[in-house]
């Protein structure tokens, strides 16, 4: 998934799978970036942030070049601007932060709330390269947390992602996958909120997301089960904001990411 083949200086190219709604699928253009990144990176140096902009829609019939920009190398911190482009143009753009390891106190003040195991309930993923297990509403409805809108799942990888020689690769295929799911619940939750809100069927709304951030806390592991867990924080025109905690099945939070969905309601013969 997030192979990428060198094509001249600091450029790489990848590919991408047709997905079910037809096209690319944003949550792999982002990791994909992330991973192109990384390629011109010290191995010492790990993600800490993502912040990415999408631009146009990607063909899955066409190859993404992605060309990388060092704007800054300094002792702590690495900058690094990407842009994904096809034929048509830039249909990514991305801001990635690294930070060489750095000790110090730590602090969690956000809790993963109280749900079922992801063991009693029932797989919902849109795809064989991950699980997820949605939580129902009724069992999040028993737990605050703030904006509207709350979705929740477990997710974990199916990928082999183990690499014993080279122990940073390893961690940074599994912020990639972090990067990948991170993109699946954000337009459900704007989209409930918004539901909630007016009392317009689901049917209605047509969603597409506008950027992703992703702040990495921790060290984690893709292929076990993490709590992903998004509210939505506003929605104003025609714009919602959802925001998400990644929590490990032991309640350490690892990641947050926020991302700002279109969502519309469909013409009346769109909607039929």
């Amino acid at each position: 998934m997030f192979e990428l083949t060198p094509h001249g200086p600091d450029t790489f190219i990848g590919t991408g799978p047709r997905y079910p709604w037809g096209g690319l699928y944003g949550g792999q253009i982002v990791a994909q970036a992330l991973r192109a990144a990384a390629l011109t990176t010290d191995p010492d140096f790990r993600p800490h942030s993502i912040r990415a902009y999408f631009i146009r829609p990607g063909d899955h019939t066409e190859p993404i070049r992605y060309e990388v920009d060092r704007i800054r190398n300094g002792r702590s911190f690495l900058t690094r601007r990407v842009v994904a482009r096809q034929a048509i143009g830039a249909i990514l753009n991305a801001e990635c932060s690294f930070q060489r390891p750095d000790g110090g106190p730590e602090l969690q003040s956000v809790e993963m709330p109280r749900v079922p195991s992801p063991e009693v309930l029932e797989q919902t993923s849109f795809t064989r390269r991950f699980d997820r297990c949605s939580i129902p509403a009724a069992d999040l409805a028993r737990n605050e947390r703030t904006g509207a809108g709350r979705t929740a799942a477990w997710i974990k990888v199916n990928e082999s992602i183990e690499n014993p020689d080279d122990a940073a690769d390893e961690q940074l295929k599994h912020h990639c996958w972090l990067a990948y799911t991170s993109d699946d619940l954000a337009t459900d939750s704007v989209r409930a909120a918004v539901i909630d809100a007016t009392g317009i069927a689901k049917e209605r709304w047509f969603g597409v997301s506008l950027d992703h951030t992703i702040w990495f806390h921790r060290p984690m592991r893709s292929d076990v089960w993490h709590l992903h867990d998004v509210t939505c924080h506003h929605y104003t025109a025609r714009r919602g904001l959802a925001v998400g905690h990644v929590f490990t099945a032991d309640g350490e939070h690892v990641a947050t990411f926020a991302q700002e969905v279109l969502l519309r309601e469909r013409r009346d013969d769109a909607a039929q």
